[in-house]
């Protein structure tokens, strides 16, 4: 079963990919989590070059066609494999990351950005995909915890281009029937117990 997890930065994703997988393994299932940008050797010298609070000049569809060059990489090399064999793949983000972010927040055709994602993803396709939504006053408070040195040229995007951000989301949530939407306000445990029952 392919899993993945989307939302804003600071929504509380990476931990939940966490909780499942330890859960699965746990229960006895074979499991492995990935990440975005990253997940092989390849896609993480990408991920260096995207998320360098350095790479000031990037241009969005340079940073487009990156995010999806890297997603490419990882889904021949580790996810397909991996779901051939019967893993359970859990991803932290995946393409509808590139929608909500390259196509509504940067405003990238999102004609363009779906036919890209549609080549680099080929037939890895989500089953399920948790959106956890938090409003963009709860990531900005979240984001305060924060030093500037710890964030990401991503992460130290403006509040305007969030709001952007969460509303491709909630449009994509309301969309395609994989998508599961939970309230990030809620209690670690909480998500956690929502997100088991609806895997299993």
């Amino acid at each position: 079963m392919f899993i993945t997890f989307e939302g804003m930065d600071f929504c509380g994703k990476s931990t939940q990919v966490k909780l499942l997988s330890d859960y699965l393994k746990q229960i006895g299932k074979n499991v492995i989590t990935i990440r975005e940008p990253g997940g092989t050797s390849i896609s993480e010298k990408i991920r260096n070059i995207l998320l360098d609070k350095n790479n000031k000049e990037m241009f969005v569809e340079s940073e487009l066609l990156l995010f999806s060059a890297s997603r490419a990489q990882l889904v021949r090399e580790i996810i397909i494999p991996k779901l051939m064999e019967g893993y359970f793949v859990l991803s932290d983000r995946f393409h509808d990351s590139s929608i909500a972010y390259q196509g509504y927040g940067r405003g990238i055709n999102l004609e363009h950005v779906t036919k890209i994602q549609e080549f680099a993803i080929g037939e890895a396709i989500p089953d399920i995909t948790f959106f956890i939504d938090i409003p963009i006053e709860e990531m900005e408070k979240r984001k305060l915890q924060f030093s500037f040195e710890s964030l990401d040229r991503i992460e130290l995007s403006q509040k305007r281009f969030y709001e952007k951000v969460r509303q491709g989301y909630l449009n994509l949530s309301k969309k395609n029937n994989r998508f599961v939407k939970i309230d990030g306000r809620k209690s670690i445990q909480d998500i956690h117990k929502l997100i088991v029952a609806k895997v299993l």
